[in-house]
């Protein structure tokens, strides 16, 4: 059965630093797979907005807000039985927790996670080139100093983002559809 084929619901959250990609992958896996697709940055209210443009970080009472929106729309797709991808830069373990926590009420559906990971010097290059956002570079570091990256406990999928956005989308392709495959019985080897 192929990752679109799906009964269960799913809720993909491609995560990471600003500048790591994260819109663009998930809106080539939501197209790819013909789910939902939530751009995360759209729920941040006008405050968090002005706070990131004018250069300032957002504290974890900033992203309180936006955390329980993106969790209250997961909760949604999932209890309507339909499956989706949102971008969040979910930066420390207790946001990714806050995430989970919305999936609580729905035993009937999957989440995976998606890390988009790499090196400061790369996401540096790709901030300094964009123009239609509202994140300014300078606010990279204050990023990867709040970054909790994911322990091996979390499991979460790490995809380095170095190759052309269409390898990385295959590769996150083919990590969703692996990470919920059941392990083949001995007839089946």
């Amino acid at each position: 059965m192929a990752i679109g084929d799906r009964v269960r619901p799913r809720i993909v959250v491609v995560m990471g630093v600003s500048g790591s990609g994260k819109s663009t992958l998930g809106q080539t896996l939501a197209t790819a797979l013909g789910w939902d697709f939530l751009e995360g940055d759209d729920l941040h209210p006008a405050a968090n907005i002005a706070k990131m443009a004018a250069g300032q970080p957002l504290t974890d009472d900033d992203r309180r807000p936006w955390l329980a929106a993106i969790s209250q729309w997961m909760s949604g797709e999932t209890a309507a039985g339909r499956s989706g991808i949102v971008t969040c830069s979910a930066l420390k373990h207790s946001y990714r927790d806050m995430l989970r926590h919305s999936m609580i009420d729905h035993p009937e559906a999957d989440l995976t996670f998606l890390y988009l990971s790499g090196s400061r010097d790369r996401l540096e290059r790709r901030l300094t080139t964009r123009t239609d956002h509202f994140m300014p570079p300078g606010l990279l570091d204050s990023q990867l100093g709040t970054l909790e990256v994911p322990t091996p406990g979390e499991g979460i999928i790490t995809i380095e983002i170095g190759p052309p956005p269409n390898e990385i989308a295959a590769a996150a392709l083919a990590a969703i559809d692996g990470e919920r495959r059941p392990a083949p019985t001995p007839d089946q080897r």
